[in-house]
């Protein structure tokens, strides 16, 4: 395992060098000036704009401030934000626990749905509650998810008035009234992505766990004497997951850096919506953080997953032993 570790991290890092190349050397190019909000002001001449743009280190070639910025980033210094001034860390830390709470909510709500409901669509095959579970995934994945946050706007917040819409970053648990404040103000957002990801996930637990159940192995268990339930959690889900363990690792990323749309619909103030409003001001060093973030947790997760892998199935470890 020690080895299949150092090989992914042999990998890991030569790859996260070139996204941050890639990344940095496409906003670098793209269009727009992080000095176009002071354009518009009166009170900011030329001259001030051009020395705004030093501090920056905005005039230096591109090359130069890729130097600056690798070696920053390197120092664990992402910068200072072009808008704000303040230090892009802070900014990250500040919005982050409100991603974690509504995205990282809604995920294990998915979760918490599509495993048991894919689980028992693929004991039922063809069956009434099959057809039923199959038809809520595809009608449900088959929905953008900013359709689906505008219907629960309307359903219980205009019409029902049961939950406020708008998501009050303000808000502070203190007591049990704050509390239950914050779970209603979030009850939707984190209904919108749970039922998506469950209707994403569902289908692909149904198609694995009914494909390990035609296996020759579980027929002959079952002809032993095995019971069902047993065959089910010991050997057919142990390996159904494996796949399954794929997806997920892919997925997971979305956890750290927010859901993009769905933060702008219901005005929940997580990385999502601050990687949309630095993309919108030319915002370069947020941008690149949230960029490098996003890849780190995905080198992570696979890494992860790959160590899953062999705790499920040992053959993995034996055939990276092997290579």
């Amino acid at each position: 395992m020690l080895g299949t570790a150092l090989r992914r991290l042999a990998i890991a890092i030569p790859t996260l060098a070139a996204i941050a190349t890639i990344v940095f050397a496409i906003l670098a190019l793209a269009p727009g000036d992080p000095m176009g909000e002071f354009a518009t002001n009166p009170a900011i001449t030329a001259e001030v704009r051009e020395n705004i743009r030093r501090s920056l280190g905005l005039d230096a070639p591109i090359h130069v401030r890729y130097l600056r910025w690798v070696g920053a980033l390197l120092r664990g210094d992402l910068g200072y934000s072009f808008n704000s001034r303040a230090p892009v860390l802070d900014l990250l830390l500040d919005r982050l626990p409100t991603t974690l709470w509504v995205v990282g909510s809604g995920y294990l709500l998915g979760v918490a749905i599509a495993f048991p409901l894919g689980t028992v669509s693929a004991l039922f095959h063809r069956q009434l509650f099959d057809r039923v579970a199959t038809t809520f995934a595809f009608l449900w994945f088959s929905l953008p998810p900013f359709l689906t946050g505008l219907l629960f706007i309307a359903i219980f917040s205009v019409w029902l008035d049961w939950l406020p819409f708008i998501y009050d970053s303000t808000l502070r648990v203190t007591d049990f009234n704050s509390a239950i404040a914050q779970l209603r103000q979030s009850a939707m957002p984190i209904a919108v992505l749970g039922l998506y990801q469950a209707a994403l996930l569902v289908r692909f637990v149904r198609a694995s766990v009914l494909d390990r159940l035609e296996q020759p192995y579980v027929r002959t268990a079952i002809a032993k004497g095995l019971s069902k339930r047993g065959v089910l959690l010991r050997h057919v889900l142990r390996n159904a997951l494996i796949p399954i363990v794929t997806l997920v690792a892919i997925d997971l990323p979305s956890v750290l850096t927010g859901a993009l749309v769905t933060e702008q619909v219901f005005r929940v103030p997580g990385i999502g919506s601050l990687l949309v409003e630095s993309i919108y001001r030319s915002d370069t060093p947020v941008v690149m953080a949230i960029a490098i973030l996003y890849a780190v947790a995905i080198v992570f997760f696979n890494a992860l997953a790959d160590t899953i892998y062999t705790l499920l199935d040992p053959r993995v470890s034996d055939r990276a032993a092997s290579s």
